[in-house]
C-alpha cells in the first residue's frame, strides 16, 4: 500500500519554566520516540487514557507543535523543512478537526464566513464559487444551508462538530486528523457523526488520524489501531487483529474496561488499573506501565522493552511476549 504518512523517531518535548531560583526548567516529555506509517485511505485509531500524548502528536504531525526531534514525511517531504509557500499549499492537504466544537469556532463570526474563510486564504474560486461550495459542504454534513447566516452558540454540540467537519472538507484534504472530534458528544450524537465521518471517507477515500481515549470508540471506526501509554506506542495492529489477540496488558486493561452486555460472559479475570497515569515529566524507570502492570517483572522496572514484531502486522513493547 501507498504510504501517505511517515513518522519516524518522533520527540515533542515541552520545557517549564521553574518558580525556584537555580533550580533546572523541568521537561515534559509528551510525544516520546514514536515510528509509524499511515496508508493512503486507511483510518488509523490512536487510544490512550489521557494524558498519554494523542494530542500533542496529531498536533505535532500538522506543524501545530514544534517537534524535538525525528521525521514527518506527507508523501515523501518532510513538513518541518518546507518554507512558507511549500506549508501553506501543504495546509490544503491536511486539515484537522478538534475536539470542542465551540471554543475552534470563532464565536463573532457566522458560520457562513467560517466556512468561506479556508478558501478565501488559499484564494480558491469567486466569492459565488465559494457560497457554492459552503452550500455543498453543508449538505453533504448533514446541515441545511438556509442556516449558514447563524453563530455557532445558535447550534446544538452535534451540528457545531458537524460545521467543524464542514470547515475541514472546504479545501477538499487527502488526510484528516480527528482529535477526540466525539468525546464532547452524547453518546446518540457519537454515532451519527462517527457514521457521517465513515460515509465521508467511502465516498471520498479521505485518509484520517482517529483519535480518542475511548476504545470502544476507535474500534468502531478504525482499521487499524495504535495504543499509546504516556508518549509510547505500546501496541499496534490491524482492528481485527488487535480485537482478538491482544498481548500488552494495557490493551487488555483497556478492553476489558468495555462495559459487559452479559454478566455472565465477563472475564473474572479482567485487567483493572490502579492509580493515574505517571508524570510524563518524570516517568517510571524501566517499562511506563510496570508500576500499574499486574504481571510486572523485575526486568520491567529496569528496561524500556523495544517494539517487536510478534506477527505480521503486529508488534508490542512487552517483556512479557519477548
Amino acid at each position: 500500500m501507498e504510504k501517505l504518512l511517515e513518522v519516524k523517531n518522533l520527540k515533542t518535548y515541552f520545557t517549564l519554566k521553574s518558580d525556584r531560583i537555580g533550580s533546572r526548567p523541568e521537561v515534559v516529555k509528551a510525544v516520546n520516540d514514536l515510528s509509524f506509517d499511515v496508508n493512503k485511505g486507511e483510518i488509523l485509531g490512536i487510544v490512550g487514557e489521557s494524558g498519554c500524548g494523542k494530542s500533542t502528536l496529531g498536533k505535532t504531525i500538522l506543524k501545530l507543535n514544534h517537534k524535538t526531534e525525528g521525521e514527518i514525511l506527507f508523501k515523501g517531504s518532510e513538513i518541518f523543512d518546507l518554507n512558507d509557500k511549500d506549508l501553506k499549499d501543504l495546509r490544503r492537504k491536511m486539515q484537522m478537526v478538534f475536539q470542542d466544537p465551540f471554543s475552534s469556532l470563532n464565536p463573532r463570526k457566522k458560520v457562513g464566513s467560517l466556512l468561506a474563510q479556508p478558501m478565501q486564504i488559499h484564494k480558491l474560486g469567486t466569492k459565488e464559487e465559494i457560497d457554492a461550495k459552503i452550500d455543498e459542504i453543508m449538505k453533504e454534513v448533514g446541515i441545511n444551508p438556509v442556516y449558514k447566516g447563524r453563530f455557532p452558540h445558535q447550534f446544538s454540540g452535534g451540528q457545531r462538530q458537524r460545521i467543524g467537519i464542514a470547515r475541514a472538507l472546504m479545501l477538499n484534504p487527502e488526510f484528516i486528523i480527528c482529535d477526540e472530534a466525539v468525546s464532547a458528544l452524547d453518546v446518540s450524537i457519537q454515532a451519527q457523526v462517527l457514521n457521517l465521518l465513515l460515509d465521508l471517507h467511502d465516498k471520498y477515500k479521505f485518509t484520517y488520524i482517529f483519535i480518542a481515549h475511548d476504545l470502544a470508540v476507535v474500534e468502531f471506526i478504525s482499521t487499524r489501531i495504535l495504543v499509546m501509554y504516556l508518549g509510547k506506542i505500546v501496541e499496534t495492529a490491524e482492528k481485527k487483529e488487535l480485537v482478538g489477540n491482544h498481548f500488552h496488558p494495557y490493551t487488555k486493561a483497556l478492553f476489558d474496561a468495555f462495559p459487559a452486555t452479559d454478566p455472565k460472559g465477563r472475564d473474572e479475570r479482567a485487567t483493572v488499573l490502579m492509580g493515574d497515569v505517571p508524570s510524563p515529566i518524570n516517568p517510571p524507570s524501566g517499562c511506563y506501565f510496570h508500576p500499574r502492570c499486574p504481571r510486572a517483572m523485575d526486568k520491567c522496572k529496569l528496561e524500556y522493552p523495544p517494539l517487536k514484531e510478534v506477527s505480521p502486522g503486529h508488534k508490542v513493547a512487552c517483556w512479557l511476549h519477548e
